[in-house]
């Protein structure tokens, strides 16, 4: 199983952690899974930007982004080109390491 090192980030995951999840899994399921309780609004049908991470090693692993996601990402808050949508980006076999970025553009939580 694929190793994801999480970044610290002051709400999600203070100190940064390192998790496992299998190969098919999404990088949102992931970390939802392992109780790094990400933000996804749209309950991941690719319909917002609230779960969008920066993948900072590992990238060219992961399946490719579709037009959709592309489409959405233009209006994520932090965006870089190794931005992607947690809920659309598939675990391979290789470790990762994200970052999930400081902010959103969503106003209010959904508490999910």
């Amino acid at each position: 199983m694929p190793v994801i090192k999480i970044l610290p980030h002051p709400e999600y995951c203070p100190a940064g952690t390192e998790i496992t999840a299998p190969a098919g899994t999404s990088i949102c399921e992931a970390l939802l899974e392992n109780h790094i309780n990400i933000e996804h609004a749209c309950d991941m049908s690719c319909a917002c930007t609230t779960c969008h991470v920066i993948v900072r090693q590992g990238l060219n692993s992961l399946n490719d982004a579709e037009e959709e996601e592309e489409d959405l990402l233009d209006r994520a808050w932090g965006l870089e080109p190794q931005s992607r949508l947690s809920c659309q980006t598939i675990l391979a076999q290789q470790d990762l390491v994200v970052e999930i970025p400081k902010y959103t553009i969503n106003h209010a939580k959904e508490n999910h």
